[in-house]
């Protein structure tokens, strides 16, 4: 007979694992690196992107025994440790977003059509939406990049960032009503007919 499959560990269960045996906050490296590097390389570049998500493994095995064992899900904690290290670089991220408006647009050639299209349509707007990321307040950009490319909900969004869930629905709708005025009221991922 064999054994049932083991269920993986929550990120609680791993981090008070930690407490006593350090090695096993690897776990949390290789379920999360991934996706605070994709997070940071969105917004200040690949080039720091892999010396912040290191930095913040660290801070965070550091503060290891303060984490509230109560929350099973450790990634609002982690990208707000992240969210906190970007905030130090802010004049590295605006100027990427400044550098984003002046690029030239480039046309990749791919297929199915559909793709090639969105893609298109996407790098078109990039410059008009680098733009309006800039022009957003620091508070309200954290929140829109924390629910649009690091897939967090309200909830973890008010976590990571230490604010009410009210302020992180104020603070979205404030950055989204701005990004769509600096995209002319235009979804460009969707057809205009």
């Amino acid at each position: 007979m064999t054994a049932p499959p083991a269920t993986p560990a929550s990120d609680a269960e791993l981090i008070s694992g930690s407490r006593a045996e350090p090695e096993a906050f690897a776990a949390l490296f290789d379920r999360y690196s991934a996706m605070l590097y994709r997070y940071v390389s969105r917004r200040l570049g690949p080039e720091v992107a892999e010396d912040l998500v290191g930095e913040t493994f660290l801070v965070a095995f550091r503060r290891r025994d303060r984490y509230d064992l109560t929350c099973p899900d450790a990634r609002p904690w982690l990208f707000g440790i992240v969210t906190k290290l970007v905030s130090r670089h802010h004049r590295t991220e605006a100027a990427r977003y400044r550098a984003l408006t002046r690029s030239p647009v480039e046309v990749v050639a791919e297929s199915p059509a559909d793709r090639v299209a969105d893609g298109v349509t996407a790098t078109a707007s990039r410059p008009m939406l680098a733009a309006a990321l800039a022009g957003l307040s620091k508070g309200d950009r954290d929140v829109l990049l924390l629910i649009a490319w690091g897939d967090l909900s309200y909830e973890e969004v008010a976590r990571a960032l230490g604010i009410p869930i009210g302020t992180v629905r104020s603070r979205l709708n404030r950055a989204r009503r701005k990004v769509r005025e600096a995209l002319g009221h235009t979804n460009p991922m969707r057809d205009e007919e």
